[in-house]
């Protein structure tokens, strides 16, 4: 496997410098993820706007979370996987959506398992996925949800394939036992 450069703002390409800037002072410190995307400003600087777009959606936090979590588990990337999973408790995501989103399975709230399953089905299917719209809008959720949808779904698209691709190296919060993670632990 190649090896990729942790960046730091010191150490990052020009075009990436502000926003590892900005990524750092946001999160305490520089998220692998991050150090090692800041590698191509195009790359960086497109996951960034759109996380951000897509947390500024309307889906709340914890819908973002169960459809972040739908493509982690899916795509098998332990890292994203273990990110989000802190993340969700972050958003105030009940311990047992977590663990069962963890496994591989929806969530027993009818609303967000709608969500899941679409999420799932649209990620699945590379959005060959019509068919799946009006139950997701029966679940009521919105048309600008659809759309919202299919940014997580690019936005992990991102992060997964980096993540596999690099070797990205775990977090140190990430050794906590109750995060570890492995595609393994998905009832896929």
């Amino acid at each position: 496997m190649p090896d990729f450069t942790l960046h730091t703002p010191a150490t990052a390409p020009d075009g990436s410098k502000a926003t590892l800037d900005a990524v750092t002072a946001a999160w305490g410190f520089t998220p692998h993820m991050h150090a090692t995307m800041a590698e191509s400003p195009a790359a960086m600087i497109g996951y960034e706007t759109l996380w951000a777009q897509i947390g500024a959606s309307a889906l709340s936090p914890v819908e973002q979370q169960v459809a972040y979590q739908a493509v982690n588990v899916l795509h098998g990337c332990g890292y994203c996987t273990m990110g989000h999973s802190y993340l969700s408790a972050e958003a105030g995501m009940e311990p047992g959506t977590i663990a069962r989103l963890r496994a591989g399975q929806p969530p027993e709230n009818p609303r967000l398992a709608a969500l899941w399953a679409f999420t799932r089905r649209v990620a699945e299917a590379r959005g060959e996925a019509a068919e799946a719209v009006p139950a997701f809008l029966a679940a009521g959720y919105s048309r600008a949800n659809v759309l919202d949808v299919v940014a997580i779904i690019a936005c992990k698209v991102l992060a997964n394939y980096i993540a596999a691709l690099t070797g990205l190296p775990d977090e140190e919060f990430m050794s906590d036992p109750a995060l570890a993670w492995t595609p393994a632990m998905a009832a896929e």
